[in-house]
């Protein structure tokens, strides 16, 4: 038997937010789709071990768009007075608030206990984001680029996870669909950084590095506390 999860939208979906029709993602907003088991329900015929994945990656997922919700605020806080750079930023930081709409649906669709480091990564994220646009224009790039990289590997890593899955749920396929669309969103935020001057920020291949090696460690982090 399926376990039925609640469906009602969080408080921060505002009437404005849209969400493309056709999107795997737009299966968590449409009233019409909330009693789909595919949306309401979470699989009982997994192992525990795949329980596990399952629960770990959503985990990481949710804390991930919180923190770089609290990023492109940091950004934002610098370097929305210009123009040009602050519209760029708005436009990123309104995909990623998105990303949390349905990552936090996700979380209660399948019972999921969030990290218990969500301050943290609210805090550090918007440390990190205002620390590197205090920077400079293109160390805030840069540090889109490093983090982009990173969460673009880790997804698709997931997408391997969840395809060994031997579960006919119907949940496991769109999520799936959900973790490939933001992976694509992800990249693309990769691809602007690059094409607005990421590459040209001082000390660019320590910054990466950094910035990439701390997205790596929260990701492990995150998985098991």
């Amino acid at each position: 038997m399926w376990k039925t999860a609640a469906t009602r939208l969080p408080r921060r979906l505002q009437a404005s937010t849209v969400f493309t029709r056709g999107l795997a993602s737009s299966a968590y907003v449409d009233p019409q789709r909330a009693k789909e088991p595919a949306v309401s329900t979470t699989p009982d015929d997994i192992t525990p071990e795949e329980r596990k994945t399952l629960e770990a990656a959503l985990r990481v997922d949710q804390a991930g768009e919180i923190a770089a919700n609290w990023i492109y605020r940091g950004q934002y806080a610098v370097l929305g007075r210009d123009r040009k750079t602050g519209e760029l930023i708005q436009d990123m930081w309104d995909q990623e608030k998105k990303h949390l709409v349905v990552m936090d649906k996700l979380q209660l669709q399948h019972n999921v206990r969030p990290t218990l480091l969500t301050d943290v990564a609210k805090v550090a994220g918007f440390g990190l984001g205002a620390v590197t646009a205090l920077m400079g224009r293109e160390a805030a790039m840069a540090c889109t680029e490093a983090v982009e990289t990173v969460i673009g590997e880790h997804y698709d890593d997931q997408l391997k996870e969840l395809d060994a899955m031997s579960t006919k749920h119907p949940s496991i396929p769109l999520l799936k669909d959900v973790i490939r669309e933001f992976r694509d969103d992800e990249l693309e935020h990769l691809d602007i950084a690059v094409e607005n001057d990421a590459q040209r920020a001082p000390a660019h291949a320590l910054l990466s590095a950094v910035v990439g090696a701390g997205c790596m460690v929260a990701i492990e982090l995150c998985k098991r506390i």
